[in-house]
């Protein structure tokens, strides 16, 4: 994600916040504003940049716009329930992950919350790509409604400009797998990737950015025949749900999901620079409503005991559609699947959500790895962890069987 001229407009609003009050900011306004970043990339960012503006992004108006997606009126409630006993660290393993945020739900019931880098329940934290898992959920969503036929209609069906591209033979379902067959590069770590340029794309006047750098993107193999990771496909999904829907993704995601299921808090969702939501990442929420729509995915997607899905859907989304080259691991709709039966919202530099249905878990994280965005030893442990939750839990129930037949 990239923000023009950001050293001279950080420089003008550092100062006009000396005029205006330092003290009148809040905390993370005022520590982003402190570590402005003078790389117009953010995955170029120190590890203390990144600290200040992973909680910051929609504080500040000039490094990109966003649209508010109301929560209701009353939370839902998350009780809490006895501290899980885990065998090892967490002060430890929080620090190994420069964590931010862990929560655990088990059965509902919150039995770990804890919060690190000064953030607290009350912030919301940027998702980065854990939002794809939200926007697929919106695909099934117009499914049900009506707004869209079918998964199998083709992607120029709903965005008439990808027609002629290499997109207009690719359907929702190969979008949504990341099957389309077209080339992409998702290097983190290289400035000339394509993850790092198209949101830099200038399209011609009345285009969208994502429609009009996608269309330009060569096939590489057949669509239906290779899985290949892509953020800008997300991103194209997010275009295609609100042309079909005829609402913002802000709007659709408040009206389907953050105001029923009863999250605590606003969340804002970042755009492009020509308006639309960037939907393959950039959502900001508190964790404690990150968790709460695992929780809301976890009880089969009900509000109010009806369904907000297409029957089916959910198994679908959440299982492997598509082998990733890694044992035991598959992709879903935009899910990552486990062959256990569980499965993973995740972005980069930490953030995720795991949700393990046999054990009724979800596992809510927010982060700011130290070393790059895909740290390996960070995701090692951080799947390690998932392990030791799963464990613990399992532990809890054989105790109890063994107190049962002791009786």
């Amino acid at each position: 994600m990239k923000f023009k001229k950001i050293a001279l407009i950080g420089l003008a609003a550092i100062f006009g916040a000396g005029a205006l009050g330092w003290q009148s900011l809040d905390k993370e306004t005022r520590g982003f504003l402190a570590a402005f970043p003078t790389n117009t990339d953010l995955l170029f960012w120190s590890t203390s940049q990144r600290d200040a503006a992973f909680r910051a992004l929609d504080r500040l108006p000039f490094l990109a716009k966003h649209r508010v997606v109301p929560a209701g009126d009353t939370a839902s409630a998350l009780p809490p329930g006895a501290p899980l006993a885990l065998p090892m660290d967490i002060d430890a393993y929080m620090q190994g992950q420069r964590s931010a945020a862990l929560m655990v739900l088990h059965n509902g019931q919150v039995r770990l919350e804890r919060y690190g880098l000064d953030f607290d329940s009350e912030g919301r934290w940027t998702s980065f790509s854990v939002a794809k898992s939200l926007t697929s959920t919106l695909v099934g969503m117009a499914v049900r409604d009506g707004h869209i036929k079918s998964m199998d209609d083709k992607v120029s069906d709903y965005i008439a400009e990808m027609k002629g591209s290499a997109y207009d033979d690719v359907s929702i379902r190969q979008l949504l797998t990341m099957t389309s067959g077209v080339a992409w590069n998702e290097n983190y770590d290289d400035p000339k990737s394509d993850v790092a340029q198209f949101n830099n794309h200038k399209p011609k006047g009345g285009e969208d950015a994502v429609v009009s750098y996608l269309r330009k993107l060569p096939r590489a193999v057949p669509a239906g025949t290779r899985w290949l990771y892509s953020t800008g496909e997300t991103n194209l999904v997010g275009v295609l749900v609100a042309r079909a829907t005829k609402k913002t993704l802000s709007d659709y995601l408040s009206e389907k999901i953050w105001r029923p299921v009863g999250m605590e808090q606003k969340a804002t969702w970042m755009l492009s620079k020509t308006g639309q939501e960037i939907s393959g990442c950039c959502l900001q929420a508190a964790t404690r409503d990150f968790a709460r729509f695992g929780q809301f995915i976890l009880n089969g997607a009900l509000i109010n005991g009806q369904p907000t899905l297409p029957e089916g859907w959910l198994p679908e989304a959440t299982t492997s559609r598509t082998g990733i080259g890694q044992p035991g691991r598959g992709y879903g709709y935009q899910w990552w699947t486990y062959d256990d039966g569980s499965f993973a919202a995740r972005g980069i530099f930490g953030q995720g959500i795991f949700i393990d249905p046999a054990r009724k878990l979800v596992i809510a994280s927010n982060a700011n790895w130290g070393n790059n965005a895909t740290d390996p030893k960070a995701t090692a442990a951080r799947e390690a962890f998932y392990v030791a939750v799963q464990q613990a839990v399992d532990a809890e129930v054989a105790e109890a069987a063994a107190k049962r037949s002791q009786r």
